[in-house]
């Protein structure tokens, strides 16, 4: 660097670009409270279930259509999970594609379980999730569907109509009928 004649040699500027004074009369104070690491927010309770695995039966249509046709229970609730990102008819029939090809359609819906479990922090654990797709895949999938179904969703109509109703819903509670005032007249 280039030094400017009567210029202080101990004071140079680092070559930023940018125009740095140096005063004396600068003093920088250093708030330890104010540099304090902030803790990680604490981890939310997990849940139980809101039904148990075995109670199918408490709705008989769903029972009924996952012991017939489980490709459309697994498609409505990979829907849901997903937020939409995939169909119901897509998943629904990957889902019958692997049980046709391979014969264990369990081994693609046991991965939406634990993603489940983690958008609403209910209690199990991976091993868990594999062995009641694997062993009780039906259950499994009634249990998923009833869970989804008690947090508000409403499974015919998948996650984009849920969206709509929800926004309909919210629009509708904000805004009021306009007031008229004298009656109506000609």
């Amino acid at each position: 660097m280039y030094q400017q004649q009567g210029s202080d040699p101990t004071k140079q500027s680092p070559a930023t670009g940018f125009p740095v004074s140096y005063s004396n009369s600068t003093t920088y104070s250093t708030n330890e409270a104010s540099y304090a690491p902030v803790p990680p927010p604490q981890p939310k309770p997990l849940v139980n279930w809101s039904t148990g695995l075995c109670d199918c039966f408490s709705e008989c249509g769903n029972c009924c259509m996952t012991c017939w046709c489980p490709c459309v229970t697994f498609g409505r609730v990979a829907e849901i999970v997903d937020k939409g990102s995939t169909s119901c008819g897509a998943s629904g029939a990957l889902y019958t594609l692997i049980c046709c090809v391979i014969g264990c359609g369990c081994l693609y819906s046991c991965f939406y379980r634990p993603k489940m479990r983690r958008q609403y922090g209910l209690k199990g654990n991976g091993c868990s999730d594999c062995l009641i797709h694997c062993f009780c895949e039906p259950c499994a999938l009634c249990q998923e569907y009833r869970e989804l179904q008690h947090r508000g969703f409403d499974m015919i109509i998948g996650w984009h109509g849920n969206v709509e109703q929800r926004s309909r819903g919210v629009a509708m509670t904000a805004t009021t009928a306009p007031s008229v005032e004298n009656g109506m007249s000609r």
